[in-house]
């Protein structure tokens, strides 16, 4: 039996692959599907299932691509529907997969066809449950993505409440835990940095799965400090239950060089969104005018998701040479398929042509210093818990992810300064604020990081879980 996790640190997203006596189960696929069909031919086995826990809806899963491409069948849990051919599991049915087993356990709660797949070995022993976004480690998924019709998050709370006492924290302290997603993942509040575990540790240690808890103890804290889900969200789900496009036709549509006279030829006659994926230092210090930047050194994907928001939007690209398919290939992974060129020889090209650029203004927190006594306006474009955590006295909370919401709260004229933790969302936010028409913003460098070192007055320390 082998069994290996394939993790993409972008998504924070697990996907499994499984072999056993030459047959091969694949759990939660990314998009593109190639690496999974590899890894079988090495293996000299068969893809035979490939199971779903749940219809996503922070990627858009391979399971339509690997079932055409190897003839395996997609497997989800009790209630799903799809526009495709789908085994559609009973609650405990078993598949065999080589010399050994996976049962199907319905675990409502997440999502209403969300399931968890326990693995036994050649001996018949639970040895592994794959998760998905019904347990993570030191979270559980959250139950505000499924509501419809007369089921509220309070309901799908309380289905989950009894899908893990009743089907999870049954099972013994030593099965492993594989879960859909690590931190990072907009799926839950308090999702652990580890990507595996044990039922025994998540007993001991994730506040969902308290002994004594109560289901309305339950209900109050899972639901309790709930964000807004991200608007690409609910996109995502349709795709994956109607099916998508192959990742393959897409690269090969997307996959476009533009010359400097091209590319502005096209974003001059359509509506589409200049994103500029270079390292942060580099956008800083030239862009095409109205570009946004978001980088392929962060959470990309997900930082697209959230601030783009429709799927269809048409782009174009300004990379780092040689990163063009990389780029179009992690938007697709979120279903952003409407990429229409990328500018051939990246900013370079757009900077020799002698076309116009724009600069994104910066000031060290040192130099801020020496302005405190003029009381700038400073914004942490962190998440609300990071602020609540710590920070500076002088700095209003206006999250990168809702920063549309806070739009009126920046000035038209007065400088003013956004910093984030390290630099990185500070500059996704400036530039989204001078594509506004904001140019008066300048990015503060180092981010939090830096003010903490700094004789910038803070507020005292708090633990993000005690919040």
């Amino acid at each position: 039996m082998k069994i290996a996790q394939i993790y993409t640190g972008c998504l924070a997203q697990g996907a499994y692959y499984i072999e056993s006596n030459g047959e091969v189960a694949i759990i939660d696929p990314l998009r593109e599907v190639q690496d999974y069909i590899d890894r079988a031919a090495k293996d000299n086995a068969k893809i035979k299932y490939i199971f779903e826990t749940h219809f996503h809806a922070d990627f858009v899963s391979g399971h339509v691509t690997l079932a055409e491409k190897t003839g395996a069948k997609i497997v989800f849990g009790p209630t799903a529907k799809t526009n495709f051919d789908a085994l559609i599991a009973e609650d405990n049915q078993v598949f065999t997969i080589g010399n050994i087993t996976i049962t199907a356990l319905h675990t409502p709660g997440h999502t209403m066809e969300s399931t968890c797949y326990l693995l036994k070995d050649e001996n018949g022993k639970d040895h592994a449950l794959f998760s998905g976004d019904t347990l993570f480690l030191g979270d559980v998924g959250r139950p505000d993505l499924a509501q419809k019709g007369n089921i509220t998050e309070k309901d799908l709370a309380g289905f989950l409440y009894d899908s893990l006492r009743t089907k999870v924290m049954t099972l013994a302290d030593d099965v492993i835990v594989y879960p859909a997603h690590g931190a990072g993942s907009a799926c839950g509040k308090n999702l652990s940095k580890e990507t595996v575990g044990t039922i025994g540790n998540q007993k001991e240690t994730n506040y969902a799965l308290r002994a004594n808890m109560t289901k309305e103890e339950f209900i109050k804290e899972v639901t309790d400090g709930l964000l807004p889900p991200p608007a690409y969200f609910p996109l995502n789900v349709k795709l994956n239950k109607e099916g998508y496009e192959n990742i393959d036709d897409v690269i090969k549509n997307s996959a476009k060089p533009l010359s400097a006279e091209e590319f502005e030829l096209l974003a001059n006659e359509t509506d589409a969104v200049i994103l500029d994926v270079r390292h942060q230092s580099e956008f800083s210090k030239g862009f095409i005018p109205q570009s946004i930047f978001i980088g392929l050194g962060g959470t990309f994907a997900p930082w697209v998701g959230a601030l783009i928001k429709d799927i269809k939007q048409a782009i174009l690209l300004v990379t780092p040479i040689g990163e063009e398919e990389s780029t179009i290939t992690r938007l697709s992974r979120v279903g952003f398929d409407n990429v229409i060129g990328y500018l051939d020889g990246s900013f370079e090209t757009w900077k020799n042509s002698g076309k116009e650029i724009d600069v994104l203004n910066a000031i060290s927190v040192a130099a801020l210093e020496e302005k405190i006594a003029e009381n700038p306006l400073v914004f942490d474009v962190r998440k609300p818990g990071e602020y609540l955590s710590e920070h500076a006295l002088i700095a209003e909370n206006t999250p990168l992810d809702y920063l549309n919401d806070y739009i009126a709260q920046f000035p038209e004229k007065k400088q003013f300064y956004v910093h984030c933790a390290g630099g990185y969302r500070s500059v996704i936010a400036a530039s989204i604020l001078k594509a506004r028409g904001f140019h008066n913003v300048i990015d503060i460098l180092g981010g939090f990081d830096a003010i903490k070192n700094s004789s910038i007055e803070k507020t005292a320390f708090v633990c993000p879980s005690t919040l």
